[in-house]
């Protein structure tokens, strides 16, 4: 069996960290690199009931989208939600690894991976690297044009939800589309400056709402969970791929935490 540090190195060459934003905390953080690899699980959000499940079902590597220990902490014990769940982390041996913002921004990242399956040409990061093709964010162009309510049914296969928001005229025409997954409606000049017709984003503050009306560029909101979820199953396909001895799997517990009235 393959050690933990294996399939690190593996992640690294398809996901580099580099490109995560320098605010971000990404990487290993928790666990011993150096154990044998028993079981991989990936998640978009590391909670209770997910690190639960990782434990019960022998996974000893979590990959989780978003980081734990986001900001520094100054003590770690069983009296907060985090300190028991890290703490249960610890004692059943398993290791915890976060590629977050670089996984957003890679090359078969989750903006590129929404990108290819809205059938999007000549892709391009909205905020490019150089010299590096990588970079922040996605866009391209359509094949053929599509009113903005035609555009939502089809990031509807593609990062299902219970509802999307959105600004714009549903019936006004796209061509050029942006994508950044998350929360990123700081996306949004940039986009605008690349001649995009419309952003697609997991939510975003109401002043970026009204920051979009004023700059007559479409705004969508697919969700924060819907548009990084998907990214996540992927990943664990992926894995599973390079290491099929292993038991490899996405969260089958994690839910989104936002429901809607009926």
């Amino acid at each position: 069996m393959p050690r933990i540090h294996d399939i690190l190195t593996a992640l690294e060459q398809q996901i580099p960290l580099i490109l995560a934003e320098p605010w971000d905390n990404v990487g290993l953080l928790l666990g011993d690199a150096q154990n044998e690899a028993a079981g991989v699980m990936t998640c978009l959000t590391l909670t209770a009931d997910v690190a639960d499940e990782a434990i019960r079902e022998g996974a000893n590597l979590v990959v989780t989208h978003h980081p734990i220990l986001f900001k520094a902490i100054k003590r770690l014990t069983t009296e907060t939600v985090e300190g028991r769940m890290l703490l249960k982390l610890i004692r059943a041996g398993v290791s915890v690894y976060s590629p977050h913002t670089a996984f957003d921004s890679a090359r078969e990242g989750i903006n590129q991976q929404i990108c290819e399956a809205l059938g999007l040409r000549d892709i391009q990061p909205i905020r490019p690297r150089p010299p590096s093709v990588e970079g922040a964010g996605r866009a391209g162009q359509l094949a053929f044009p599509l009113r903005l309510s035609e555009l939502i049914q089809r990031l509807q296969e593609i990062c299902p939800a219970e509802r999307y928001t959105f600004v714009g005229d549903a019936d006004q025409t796209c061509k050029m589309v942006g994508v950044a997954c998350g929360a990123a409606g700081e996306f949004l000049p940039d986009a605008a400056a690349l001649g995009c017709h419309v952003l697609v984003t997991g939510e975003t503050r109401f002043h970026t709402c009204l920051e979009a009306r004023a700059l007559d560029t479409a705004l969508i909101m697919v969700g924060h969970y819907a548009s990084e979820r998907p990214g996540v199953e992927q990943l664990a396909a992926a894995l599973k791929t390079l290491w099929s001895p292993l038991k490899v799997w996405a969260s089958q517990v994690e839910t989104d935490p936002i429901t809607f009235s009926a």
